[in-house]
């Protein structure tokens, strides 16, 4: 008989299969058994027909791969550890050197900040571009350009670009596109399927940190396409750059995605009632919120997003020019229901300011703003206190 060490190793019970439960089972795995030799040889890593190694997936990121890409409306995800590192993904699949990118200067800033770092050492340029003027895209689109970034709305500042019109141009030129779309979450607009036209990107990343997660505590990313031909090469990246994510982040963000779509919707709702308040305060030059008339971009948002009629939980304000950078930062430091701290989606309210001047270039497009920008991320609080807490920090300046 054996020893127990091995016993309790090799047990023969196992479960049956008929278990059910609203959530799905959670698998931990880096070795994954195969039935004979045989078996060993014939499973293929780049299908979802079987199971090679933790690396290359389990039933537990299979599941939330394949509910990723029906949010987004695409037939292909992979997972990786952030949403920076899908931006990366996409940028290593595709690039090589004496090749361009380009990307829209409101764009996330880590996107311009690869391109001048690891993107520039292998020999790959980029060009940033003015999101809000297409003549301007397509005069830089060059016979060198291989990728270009969209995203909507632009990151801190907000505005909305007329996507479709920049998507055509691209598609005109042969030009791939990947639009980051952690703002629009799957749920504001389809990003392969602009208003029912059969038009979008190719490529959707998304941060799950943010609205998937919904909690401010997972950090991960998603990379979705309708494209098997692009999901081959990503897919094949993905391996050799040895991307891979903990199962327990996984599970957390398998409970929290049957909420997002009320999560989303509540976040808008208390964003566009506070960005409306402060639109009325006299210490406040403009709010940049694409559901608002007044907000660049507004007519590209209605045009895209009127459907769904969905704009997010995030808005930016611009103070006064007469008020110091100092007395904004005593604004911010008089919040009590609002935290300091970056990222977005989660219960918390969150607010930062920001140097639009050292984030934006100049020979691009003009900032047309003179006072500091503060960016607010509203959580699940009481629409009313927070205004209450607003209405205190101002009333500090």
């Amino acid at each position: 008989m054996s020893k127990p060490s091995t016993t309790l190793i090799h047990h023969p019970y196992v479960p049956p299969a008929t278990f059910a439960a609203p959530q799905p089972g959670v698998f931990k795995a880096s070795t994954v058994f195969f039935a004979d030799v045989a078996a060993m040889r014939a499973r293929d890593w780049r299908t979802k027909a079987g199971y090679t190694y933790g690396l290359h997936g389990t039933p537990t990121t299979f599941t939330l791969e394949e509910r990723l890409a029906t949010l987004e409306g695409g037939t292909e995800c992979l997972l990786v550890p952030s949403g920076l590192a899908a931006i990366s993904l996409v940028s290593f699949a595709f690039l090589k050197t004496g090749d361009e990118v380009l990307i829209p200067d409101n764009a996330y800033g880590p996107n311009k900040a690869l391109a001048t770092g690891e993107l520039a050492n292998f020999g790959i340029t980029h060009r940033l571009y003015d999101a809000m003027n297409p003549a301007d895209l397509a005069a830089k689109l060059s016979d060198r350009t291989r990728l270009v970034w969209v995203e909507a709305a632009g990151s801190v500042t907000m505005e909305f670009p007329d996507l479709p019109a920049l998507v055509n141009i691209c598609r005109a030129r042969g030009v791939m596109t990947a639009l980051d779309n952690t703002w629009g979450a799957g749920l504001a607009f389809a990003p392969f399927d602009f208003n029912g036209s059969g038009q979008g990107v190719d490529i959707s990343v998304h941060a799950l940190t943010k609205y998937p997660s919904g909690g401010g505590d997972v950090l991960m990313g998603s990379v979705t396409t309708r494209d098997e031909r692009l999901h081959r090469a990503l897919k094949l990246t993905h391996m050799r750059m040895g991307f891979g994510i903990g199962v327990g982040d996984v599970e957390t963000l398998l409970r929290s995605l049957p909420s997002i779509a009320l999560r989303y919707a509540a976040h808008d709702r208390a964003a566009r009632e506070l960005a409306g308040w402060l639109n009325g305060c006299e210490e406040i030059a403009q709010v940049l919120h694409p559901a608002l008339e007044d907000s660049p971009g507004h007519v590209h948002w209605r045009a895209l997003c009127g459907e769904t009629n969905l704009a997010a939980g995030l808005f930016s304000v611009v103070f006064d020019e007469r008020y110091s950078t100092e007395q904004v930062d005593r604004f911010c430091d008089s919040l009590q229901l609002f935290r300091l701290g970056y990222s977005w989606g989660g219960p918390i309210s969150l607010v930062v300011p920001y140097d639009i001047g050292l984030m934006r270039d100049a020979s691009v497009a003009r900032w047309p703003y003179k006072g500091t920008l503060v960016r607010f991320s509203i959580g699940l609080e009481d629409v009313d206190d927070l205004r209450a807490d607003l209405q205190q920090a101002l009333a500090r300046m």
